[in-house]
């Protein structure tokens, strides 16, 4: 078909009045519940909440093992140890308040050295309940973009104060003048470009937890 015959269809089609546009349109979505449903989406693309009174509380939690719940219930101290972390060897974390971790990143110079990393925690600077999406930027890396990409197992600490209702509020949060590299995460990598079928972990982590915390 022409280019022509196109626009001539389109020309013999359309209205034969003015069509004003609608005014005041809004895509913003509201929920009573920001923190029930940021969770309930997480979950359903496959990543993992846990919620924490305290920051301090989440260290006797997570060592010697990385928990993970099994309950789609964003749970208080109710984990259940996950068999696939147990294993866990290489383990760096950029939180600060929790103990764990036995790799120090400051002293990895190239990137393609963090290639062991089984666990990685970094802190979340705000959530999106509409999307389960977190917004990271290099300043929670450690100095390499790479960690939450190349970690088998990502652990992100979130303030639940800081979780928005829709990405109209996300974008207001961003300050594009002191980060050169950034992102919003949701859940753990995946694909199914590929024969239709799901594969976990294609481009980055395999899984993905959450800590919520009140502070």
């Amino acid at each position: 078909m022409s280019r022509e015959l196109i626009l001539n269809k389109i020309r013999q089609n359309r209205p034969k009045e003015r069509v004003e546009m609608p005014q005041n349109i809004s895509f913003e979505a509201n929920f009573s519940d920001k923190i029930e449903k940021f969770t309930e989406v997480l979950r359903g693309i496959g990543g993992t909440v846990l919620a924490f009174e305290n920051i301090d509380d989440i260290s006797e939690d997570l060592n010697p093992q990385i928990l993970k719940s099994s309950n789609p219930r964003i749970l208080n101290n109710q984990a259940y140890v996950n068999n696939e972390f147990s294993d866990a060897k290489t383990t760096i974390n950029l939180v600060p308040e929790i103990a764990f971790g036995n790799t120090d990143i400051s002293k990895i110079n190239d990137p393609h050295d963090l290639a062991p990393v089984d666990v990685a925690i970094l802190r979340g600077q705000f959530g999106v309940a509409e999307n389960g999406s977190i917004w990271l930027d290099e300043s929670d890396f450690g100095g390499h973009r790479v960690l939450p990409f190349i970690t088998q197992h990502l652990i992100i600490v979130l303030d639940k104060k800081k979780i928005f209702n829709n990405m109209h509020e996300a974008y207001a949060q961003l300050d594009i003048t002191k980060t050169g590299f950034g992102l919003f995460l949701a859940g753990p990598s995946k694909t199914a470009d590929i024969e239709q079928s799901l594969v976990i972990g294609a481009h980055g982590a395999r899984s993905l937890v959450v800590l919520l915390t009140d502070s």
